[in-house]
């Protein structure tokens, strides 16, 4: 099913030579049903690492989802499931090697229409931010192994810094976590240049929060993937397209662009 604000499409006049990208990751570039960075970076650290894991995600994801909650209250929640994580991180001596091996074992999935959509932006040197709250590493590497990063992607993440023995030794800059994903202030300014000559963008995410990853969004379409039926007329309200089960692809993403 598709939701389509038809007076914002006819508003922005979106080709390849005057757009760049925004997008989330997890649920967004990969599908519904794949592991998400988190998860996948701790694959070879034992049961009791996923145990606890797992048990984090399920307290604290139902908060996340939950939009009747306090902004404030719900952020206060975010920065403690977030912080219990990297915590864990450091408690199962996650190393260098373990990340990019368990990259290779994981179930990330592209969703439908991925991999050709990146090979698109890369063919005309659309600027393509990945900005998530997942773990930038596996993030990397997932595209790496699939031959999908480039140099029009730039990607904004929780990074993990390792030692030269390839032992982790903290996460790189701030804590990024579901409600505070913006560009501003993280591009290198050759970058942003890019970004800066390019007057429309498009921005994608599966979540109303996702909407914060760009502040103004007069000349941005923003394109919202659901996987709730709950959250339809909400995410109608907030989104200039919403696509549903089978039409939540990059294809019909694609369609967007001339």
């Amino acid at each position: 099913m598709k939701y389509i604000n038809q007076e914002k499409l006819k508003k922005i006049k979106l080709n390849k030579k005057n757009i760049f990208i925004v997008l989330d990751f997890d649920r967004t570039i990969t599908s519904f049903k794949s592991q998400d960075s988190w998860a996948v970076s701790g694959l070879l650290l034992g049961k009791s690492f996923k145990d606890k894991l797992d048990s984090y995600y399920k307290y604290y994801r139902k908060i996340e989802l939950d939009y009747n909650i306090n902004i404030k209250e719900k952020e206060n929640y975010m920065i403690e499931w977030y912080g219990k994580c990297m915590d864990l991180y450091y408690e199962y001596k996650l190393t260098k090697n373990k990340i990019f091996e368990s990259v290779k074992k994981s179930s990330l999935i592209f969703r439908e229409g991925a991999r050709e959509f990146f090979e698109m932006t890369n063919k005309n040197d659309i600027p393509l931010i990945i900005l998530s709250a997942g773990i930038g590493n596996v993030i990397e590497e997932f595209l790496k192994i699939n031959n999908c990063y480039s140099k029009n992607i730039y990607i904004i993440s929780n990074f993990i810094k390792f030692d030269s023995s390839g032992k982790m030794k903290k996460f790189e800059d701030r804590m990024i976590h579901t409600l505070n994903k913006n560009i501003s202030g993280y591009l290198p300014k050759d970058f942003q240049k890019k970004i800066d000559n390019r007057k429309y963008g498009i921005l994608v995410g599966d979540m109303l929060e996702d909407l914060n990853m760009i502040s103004n969004k007069d000349n941005i379409l923003t394109v919202g993937l659901l996987d709730n039926e709950n959250n339809l007329e909400l995410y109608k309200s907030y989104f200039d397209v919403v696509l549903k089960n089978e039409d939540a692809t990059f294809n019909n993403i694609n369609e967007f662009i001339k």
